[in-house]
Parts: structure tokens; C-alpha cells; sequence
């Protein structure tokens, strides 16, 4: 699938964002230019329905990683970079009593017995019936690599169908990254595509700290694949 192959090709992207936020998009991919801007009724524009169809289908394929990180954008990942990503956020199983709140340790300790729950239900099994509680513990699960939608639903009615992520994603979760080298790899793989990175550009995309993400993109400097143009502002050494 085209779709999956970009975003193998770019290390991660957003979904649905457009040129008014930086890094790579689906949604500008889908239109095949830089200014692509959504329009403000999105419901009859062609681009749009496209890439939300094509979004919708990836997911279901799970052939790469979809899901919420820092802030309440959701994000493509390439199965390659999972390990560093995972490695950056993700939670020990022996964190979890620690680190997440009940709520979020309801929902999954249904899913790990039910593996696969559509929304509704899922909030029922787990007993966390708030809607606003149940988004904000699902949410919770996602930035730490615990969940993940595996289909969107449109009929009968719309619902996410959520599952865990170590059921489309166990190598990747298993496998051991040192936090240096994932956050040097996350800053390459945006590197690479950018070809240049501006002050705090790389934090925002990726919802890294701005000291973490300082810190790839010194490790590329490091090893002579970038350049510090000036501070906070990095480019390919190639492209000198």
C-alpha cells in the first residue's frame, strides 16, 4: 500500500495535518503538494475524505503503528522505529501500578483479558463510564505504547475498536534501544526528510522535550551527519 510506504520512508508522520504545522503528513502526501490546506468544510472535500479513508485503512492493516503520543494528535510509525519510540515513552509492565492512573489500569486489565473491545463495551467491562475519564485514561494508554485503535467503526454506529498493542507489535515492544541512540534515530529519521530542522520543530513534532530533542540531534552532529547552523537549527551535513 502507497500509504504504508511512505510513512516506512519517512520514519513517522501525523495523519491528518496540514502546511500550517511542520513535519511529514499524510494528508499533504495524499494531495501531493507542500501548501496543502484543509479546507474549513472538510466534510465534502475530496482530499480530505481520501486521506481519512486511507487512514482508516491503515490502521485496520496494522502494518505500522497508529496511535496517540504526547499532546492529542495521533501519529504513523514505521515498525523500525517503534523500538525507539517505545523506548522513549513506553511503560515497564511492572510501572504500570506506579505510573498510570486506576482508571487506565481498569481498562487494561479488561483488554488483557478480552484482547479486543469496541468502545462502548470496553467502558462498560472496565467500569469507567465517564466519557471524559475513559478519552483521558485511553489517551493515557497510548502515550505509553499499552493501546492502540485496531479498526474505526462507521456503522452501525461510529466506535473505535481498541486492542493492545503488544498484540500487532511484540518484537518491536520487546526489543531493548538505549534512550541515546532512540532519541539520535528518532532526530535522523526527521532529519532525513526535512533535510533541515528549525528551534523547537522536532520537539513539537514528535512531543519530545525540547532538552531530549536537542540532545538526537546532537547526537547526529556528533557523529558527522549534521550540521549546527545555529542553536536549535540543524541541517544535513550532505546538504553543505
Amino acid at each position: 500500500m502507497a500509504a504504508e510506504r511512505f510513512i516506512d520512508r519517512v520514519g513517522f508522520c501525523s495523519a491528518l495535518t496540514d502546511s500550517r504545522r511542520p513535519g511529514p503528513s499524510l494528508y499533504i502526501a495524499v494531495c501531493g503538494r507542500r501548501d496543502a490546506h484543509t479546507p474549513r468544510n472538510v466534510q465534502k472535500d475530496p482530499e480530505t475524505s481520501l486521506a481519512w479513508s486511507i487512514k482508516d485503512e491503515v490502521v485496520r492493516r496494522g502494518r505500522v503503528y497508529y496511535g496517540k503520543l504526547k499532546g492529542s494528535r495521533s501519529i504513523f510509525i514505521t515498525r523500525r522505529l517503534v523500538p525507539h519510540f517505545n523506548a522513549l515513552s513506553g511503560l515497564t509492565r511492572r510501572e504500570e501500578a506506579s505510573v498510570l492512573s486506576q482508571s487506565a489500569q481498569d481498562i487494561l486489565k479488561v483488554l488483557r483479558k478480552e484482547w479486543e473491545m469496541a468502545t462502548g463495551d470496553l467502558r462498560s467491562a472496565s467500569g469507567v463510564k465517564d466519557r471524559s475519564t475513559f478519552t483521558k485514561a485511553i489517551d493515557e494508554l497510548q502515550r505509553v505504547f499499552k493501546v492502540i485503535p485496531s479498526e474505526i467503526v462507521y456503522e452501525p454506529k461510529f466506535t473505535y475498536i481498541w486492542t493492545l498493542t503488544e498484540g500487532r507489535f511484540a518484537d518491536e515492544l520487546a526489543a531493548t534501544v538505549d534512550r541515546e541512540d532512540a532519541l539520535k534515530e528518532v532526530a535522523r529519521a526527521y532529519l532525513a526528510g526535512a533535510g533541515m530542522t528549525w528551534r523547537g520543530e522536532l520537539a513539537r513534532v514528535t512531543g519530545l522535550s525540547n532538552a531530549h530533542a536537542g540532545l538526537g540531534n546532537w547526537g547526529l552532529v556528533d557523529e558527522g551527519f549534521a550540521i549546527r547552523v545555529a542553536p536549535g537549527v540543524y541541517r544535513l551535513k550532505e546538504l553543505e
